[in-house]
Order: C-alpha cells, then sequence, then structure tokens
C-alpha cells in the first residue's frame, strides 16, 4: 500500500506561482510513475503532468505546458509540481497519483486526498 499527502496549496495571485509536494509513505514510489492531476469545480479530473520512476522523462497537458514542471526526489519519496505563470483557470482541487504512468487516471491505482489551489484575478 501508498499513502500520498498532497501539501503547498492555496491562494496565489494570477501571474504568481505555487509549489506542490506529494509525499508518499509505507512503500517506495521509486519504480512507479507519479502523476499529478487536477479537478476544477464542476468539471472532471483532468491530466495535469507525470514523471516516469526515473525522473527522465517528463509530460505535460498542453494547458500548463511552459508553466508547470514536475519533477521527484526518490532518495524523499517525494513528488514536486513548480506551477508558474498561473492562472485563474488554474483553480483546482490538486491530486497526485502513483502508478504505471500516462494521462489515463485509471492507470493510478494511488491517490492522496488533493490540495486546494486557488489563483485570483
Amino acid at each position: 500500500q501508498v499513502q500520498l499527502v498532497e501539501s503547498g496549496g492555496g491562494l496565489v495571485q494570477a501571474g504568481g506561482s505555487l509549489r506542490l509536494s506529494c509525499v508518499a509513505s509505507g512503500r517506495t514510489i521509486s519504480s512507479t510513475a507519479m502523476g499529478w492531476f487536477r479537478q476544477a469545480p464542476g468539471k472532471e479530473r483532468e491530466f495535469v503532468a507525470l514523471v516516469t520512476w526515473s525522473g527522465s522523462y517528463t509530460y505535460y497537458a498542453d494547458s500548463v505546458k511552459g508553466r508547470f514542471t514536475v519533477s521527484r526526489d526518490n532518495a524523499k519519496n517525494t513528488v514536486y509540481l513548480q506551477m508558474n505563470s498561473l492562472k485563474p483557470s488554474d483553480t483546482a482541487v490538486y491530486y497526485c497519483a502513483a502508478g504505471v504512468g500516462g494521462d489515463n487516471q485509471r492507470a493510478y491505482g494511488y491517490w492522496g486526498q488533493g490540495t486546494q489551489v486557488t489563483v485570483s484575478s
């Protein structure tokens, strides 16, 4: 079993930055891909970014490409999402997930509880 806990969310003005963290416990995540997803009010949960187990490959949704950076520190069992140039449309609950990878949430078997990100205009 893997437990995932996100942190780092909050309220920020448009153009600002936030760094989300996701700490895993219970089992090492060094051999799994890690993804970030988000769900805005009234919308379905959508893919944001992923990083492979080694950290050598990352993939982003078009909506965040060039603004967000995903990384991981396997020694700390932690994954990060650096979010820059935030827009009001980035407002959502952000979730980290562990699984086999890809942009389909069904490929991820472990999920955190989410952290709220609110971007004001």
